[in-house]
């Protein structure tokens, strides 16, 4: 094996190791530590890789520690190593349900890269979701009101259609017309108004409206400020409706309080979907929410809302519950084709 195809083995066994710690919700610092040594040893010439190897002298670069290095050596001497052979062969299904549905899911409509919160580059995730067998995605870092996730800034948000521009050149070849959708997660202000000037929303593809500010706001307020969102003709999709967190390392959250009726009521109006958010620590809308929105006659995305490549696997969750509360697959606008998707948003 030649120093590069060596070099290249190890960076990708060190980020698949890392994909299915993710996928199996280890800690992140777990992760990271795999992630740190990909980055690490893609970033010096295969050379220098391969002389260090012969000398012992792996971990004295940054980020490469005994665990990380053992992956190294056995993936540089051609083998697939033992902890990634353990992890694959443990890969359980994560659901016994929503096999039916995921299958017929051609996009994820909600996820992030490293320009907000997420902690990999948009083609990572574009990569890792055209693996999984999408044919399109929607990347929907966050608007800028959202400090605390690195919320993009208009001249931000303009420097990445440029580069999501470039990926797509760049990936519909290699990935059989693989597209990225130009999206953004933006803020419901108090108000209802958008976190987000409308020339911007007017040049993107996908825009989910989630609610991240004063989640305790009275009943009253909160229907109207989520109705004033839902009524923008360049929402597309409502994303976690409730805000609620029901497990993980953030701790738990209760629902938001609002009337569901009317608030799903304008969802069919006005053709905005209601998102199935697929994160374990949100499972948004709860059962007995999205069997109102189901018994409504809204339409739906079932999202991962992934921050990482691991987390674009967590659709199943989604799509057991959708399931579970009859959702029927022609309602679910990202099991459709990316035209008719882009036809439906335009309409």
């Amino acid at each position: 094996m030649s120093d590069k195809a060596g070099v290249v083995a190890a960076v990708e066994a060190l980020r698949a190791i890392g994909y299915y710690l993710e996928r199996d919700r280890q800690p992140t610092h777990r992760v990271k530590a795999y992630r740190r040594a990909a980055d690490t040893i893609e970033g010096l010439p295969a050379t220098e890789v391969r002389a260090r190897k012969r000398a012992g002298t792996l971990t004295e670069l940054p980020g490469i520690g005994p665990k990380t290095e053992a992956v190294i050596l056995e993936a540089m001497d051609g083998a697939v190593p033992a902890y990634l052979t353990k992890l694959e062969q443990g890969a359980a299904a994560l659901t016994e349900d929503g096999t039916a549905m995921r299958s017929a899911l051609k996009a994820d409509l909600h996820l992030h890269s490293d320009w907000s919160d997420g902690g990999s580059p948009i083609e990572e995730m574009a990569r890792t979701a055209a693996r999984l067998g999408h044919s399109y995605i929607a990347l929907t870092d966050h608007s800028p009101r959202l400090t605390v996730a690195n919320g993009l800034s208009r001249e931000r948000r303009l420097q990445q259609l440029d580069v999501v521009a470039e990926l797509n050149q760049k990936l519909a070849d290699e990935l059989d017309g693989f597209r990225i959708l130009n999206g953004i997660e933006v803020d419901i202000l108090d108000d209802g108004s958008l976190d987000c000037d409308t020339e911007i929303l007017a040049r993107l593809d996908i825009v989910v409206a989630s609610v991240h500010s004063k989640l305790r706001m009275a009943s009253e307020p909160m229907t109207e400020r989520m109705v004033k969102a839902i009524a923008n003709p360049h929402v597309d999709i409502l994303g976690h409706c409730t805000g609620r967190l029901v497990t993980g390392g953030r701790g738990t959250r209760p629902e938001s309080d609002f009337d569901a009726e009317v608030v799903f009521e304008a969802c069919r109006q006005f053709g905005t979907a209601v998102e199935i958010n697929s994160r374990p620590e949100r499972l948004d809308p709860p059962r007995r929410l999205l069997t109102i929105a189901v018994e409504t006659g809204c339409q739906f995305s079932i999202d991962t809302d992934a921050h990482a490549p691991g987390q674009l696997d967590w659709q199943p969750y989604g799509c057991e519950r959708a399931e579970e509360c009859g959702v029927e697959q022609e309602n679910v606008i990202n099991t459709w084709s990316m035209d008719d998707l882009l036809e439906w948003t335009n309409s």
